[in-house]
């Protein structure tokens, strides 16, 4: 694959594009003089702060604005749309918060999208939907592409090059911890103290977001000089093909987080959060034990695995009616997550030759899209199938995106990867 002609670069002389790849050489090699001291900062840990507090905010509304927009009388599809419209902002405000950066530094942008979420979370205590909620889910999906963006940008700058790799993934450990204590402490406090009670909670959370961020060593925050590459197009072509199996996989993702909270209580469970601590938990667990598998088996046989894992999870869940097994299911959704997202955008960038901000941006942008669509989507199937037909429904788009994948991704890569060797 790619990956050959990336470690080719590196030893001619050339600078690698693919920093995961430049860090595991420079780790095997032993030429680093640093150390995770060097990785752990002061900026660095106040970045991880700010970002934790930002998601814990964010993945506490992930199961309970659902059933609170149920409870005050909205359809599925109004449901639907009100969850979808914070991916379609997030997706439109990503293509340009990478302009913003160039002007910015990531400091005044992230706390610029803390202090919206702080308004945003306020407003919906005094807003009742449809549309007053609408642009308040549009803001907070601008305010989500300011933050989110300008994190990874600040940690990408500061972070020493040999251990960049490894510094990122510490750092998205920060979503998956958020969302392990957020998504059940979230619908506790809704059943105890009401909705309200939460948004001041999360503008609570959001107000120490801000707090952090303006604490951020500016000059290691200031953005580096514009060169000729940051005026190439937003999109890039040959990444098209693998985002689009990416597009599918966050499609699924997005209905189940939408409307298995409304499922679960139609089943008797108070508590849908457990489901997505479970998947959390077990995604932290393999993002910190299970690295070595990306280097030791065939990234496409990792991807059609757990995407066939995906389906079969869907499935289980169709037929889950209790907690328990709830917990299981989330295990299973957690361990396929765990396994997907950092595999097939590493096999995405092999697959189009580059990893440069066009190809990130639009890789990026297909799972946006998916997280957009996929509520809207099944928000428009759930009154006519049900529940547990919908999750059927969204099983056969897992086996579609298996099929895609393997019969047509992989096939292409391999011919791609052939004529590479004939020209060489």
């Amino acid at each position: 694959m790619r990956s050959g002609r990336l470690a080719k670069s590196e030893i001619c002389g050339r600078p690698c594009t693919d920093v995961a790849h430049y860090g595991a050489m420079a780790d095997r090699a032993g030429t680093s003089p640093y150390t995770l001291r060097n990785i752990l900062t002061i900026d660095y840990v106040l970045g991880f702060l700010a970002f934790f507090s930002f998601l814990a905010a964010f993945h506490a509304l992930i199961p309970t604005l659902p059933l609170y927009l149920a409870r005050l009388g909205s359809s599925e599809r109004e449901i639907g749309v009100l969850v979808g419209a914070f991916g379609v902002a997030s997706l439109a405000s990503r293509l340009l918060v990478g302009r913003v950066l160039l002007k910015f530094s990531e400091r005044l942008v992230m706390m610029g999208g803390a202090t919206l979420f702080i308004i945003c979370f306020l407003s919906l205590i005094l807003f009742s939907p449809f549309w007053p909620f609408l642009i308040v889910r549009v803001l907070q999906g601008v305010a989500f592409a300011c933050l989110d963006t300008a994190a990874i940008a600040y940690v990408i700058r500061i972070s020493p090059p040999a251990y960049r790799a490894r510094a990122i993934n510490y750092f998205l450990l920060a979503p998956s911890l958020a969302a392990a204590i957020s998504a059940t402490s979230g619908v506790v406090l809704v059943n105890t103290y009401g909705f309200s009670a939460l948004l001041l909670s999360c503008a609570g959370l959001s107000i120490c977001a801000a707090l952090l961020s303006s604490k951020l060593n500016v000059g290691a925050s200031k953005p580096a000089a514009v060169s000729p590459a940051k005026h190439l197009p937003f999109f890039e072509p040959k990444i098209l093909a693998p985002a689009m199996a990416n597009f599918l996989v966050f499609f699924c993702w997005a209905g189940v987080a939408a409307f298995f909270p409304l499922y679960a209580v139609q089943c008797g469970v108070t508590n849908p959060g457990y489901f997505f601590s479970a998947a959390a938990v077990m995604l932290i667990a393999i993002r910190a034990l299970g690295g070595k598998a990306f280097e030791v088996f065939n990234k496409e046989k990792i991807i059609a695995t757990f995407i066939a894992v995906s389906a079969v999870t869907l499935v289980m869940l169709a037929f889950s009616r209790t907690l328990p097994l709830f917990i299981i299911v989330g295990l299973f959704w957690g361990m396929s997550a765990a396994f997907l997202f950092p595999i097939m955008l590493t096999w995405a960038l092999e697959y189009a030759g580059s990893s440069d901000g066009s190809a990130l941006g639009t890789y990026q942008a297909s799972m946006d899209l998916g997280l957009a669509l996929g509520p809207v989507g099944v928000g428009i199937i759930v009154p006519v199938t049900g529940y547990r037909l919908m999750f059927l429904c969204l099983a056969l788009v897992c086996l579609i995106n298996l099929g895609y994948f393997h019969f047509y991704l992989t096939k292409k890569a391999r011919a791609m990867n052939a004529g590479v060797r004939v020209t060489a």
